[in-house]
C-alpha cells in the first residue's frame, strides 16, 4: 500500500463535504467535528482541503486550488492547517492511532 488514504475533503468550489465511507464507523461527534473544521477552513482561505493518512498512520492535512483561482489565500492555508494542528493535536492523534488499529497493515 503505497498510497495514501483520504479520511476527508471539503471544496470551496463545489461547496461538498466528502468522508470517506471507509471510516463510517468513527463517532458522530469526530466526523461532525471533521466537517465543521473542514468548511471553516475552506470558507476562509478557499480551494479544496484534504485530511489523509500516510501509510504509516501519520494524519496529514493539505489544500490545493485550481490554477486560476486568484481568491485561494495559500499563506493563510498554511497558518490555518498549522493552527488547526496546535488546537486539534488530541483529535488527530486519536485518529491517527484509530487507523494504525483497524486499518494499518500489520506486519
Amino acid at each position: 500500500m503505497d498510497e495514501k488514504q483520504i479520511l476527508c475533503a471539503c471544496s470551496a468550489y463545489e461547496r461538498k463535504f466528502y468522508l470517506n465511507p471507509r471510516y463510517s464507523s468513527l463517532p458522530e461527534s469526530v466526523r461532525d467535528e471533521l466537517r465543521i473544521l473542514s468548511v471553516m477552513l475552506t470558507e476562509d482561505v478557499g480551494g479544496v482541503f484534504t485530511m489523509e493518512f500516510e501509510e504509516d498512520g501519520t494524519l496529514y492535512l493539505s489544500t490545493t486550488a485550481k490554477e486560476n483561482d486568484f481568491f485561494f489565500d495559500e499563506i493563510g492555508s498554511h497558518l490555518k492547517i498549522k493552527q488547526l494542528r496546535r488546537e486539534k493535536e488530541e483529535l488527530f492523534e486519536s485518529l491517527e492511532e484509530y487507523y494504525r488499529e483497524f486499518f494499518a497493515e500489520k506486519d
